[in-house]
């Protein structure tokens, strides 16, 4: 059976460039044999991570069916955009939202043993790097295996072609090998 991979962005805008680039990474990861669910975080809205609101609410239903995509998933394909130098807010609260235990669920059941990829693409001069080190250092404290490989594209706002396609060979190859390794690898450790 071949890997399941979630595959989203780390933004809400409907122009986002990262919601391209994850769907360039979804394309490849397919190719290489995965069954892929791609979603966007704007169809599951959330409040911002709060736990006296999760006392008194409950968890938000949105929440159950992130949770419930992210545990039938083997591995993550995340574009995340970078927003002054670090991480979106919405990606960090659909990660808090995400990691609260249920009820007969292991701590953080629905990340321990994932395998992810992250790639980035920002208008600016480092492509949303700086925002990777924090999504990667985030993923691996909360048990995810997150590929060394990684692509962050500069300049995004000229990066892409009007159908969504990058201009350049070599980034879209190094992006589609990142996806690609993802599938490999993520097949390897389930055995």
């Amino acid at each position: 059976m071949s890997a399941k991979i979630l595959a989203f962005a780390g933004a809400l805008r409907v122009g986002s460039f990262n919601k391209k680039l994850v769907h360039i990474a979804a394309n490849a990861a397919r190719k290489a044999g995965a069954e892929v669910t791609v979603i966007d975080l704007r169809d599951f809205p959330l409040p911002i991570f709060d736990e006296d609101l999760e006392s008194s609410d409950g968890l938000p239903p949105n929440r159950r069916k992130l949770k419930d995509l992210f545990l039938a998933h083997d591995g993550l394909l995340l574009s995340c955009p970078e927003y002054n130098s670090s991480i979106t807010a919405v990606l960090k609260n659909t990660i808090d939202w995400v990691s609260r235990p249920c009820e007969g669920e292991k701590p953080l059941g629905c990340f321990d043993g994932k395998v992810a990829a992250i790639i980035a693409a920002s208008p600016g001069a480092l492509g949303g790097l700086r925002g990777l080190v924090t999504v990667r250092s985030i993923l691996s404290n909360i048990k995810v295996i997150v590929l060394p490989d990684q692509i962050a594209i500069v300049k995004a706002h000229e990066a892409f072609n009007s159908d969504g396609s990058l201009k350049d060979p070599k980034q879209l190859a190094a992006v589609e090998s990142i996806a690609t390794r993802l599938v490999h690898v993520t097949n390897k450790l389930k055995g």
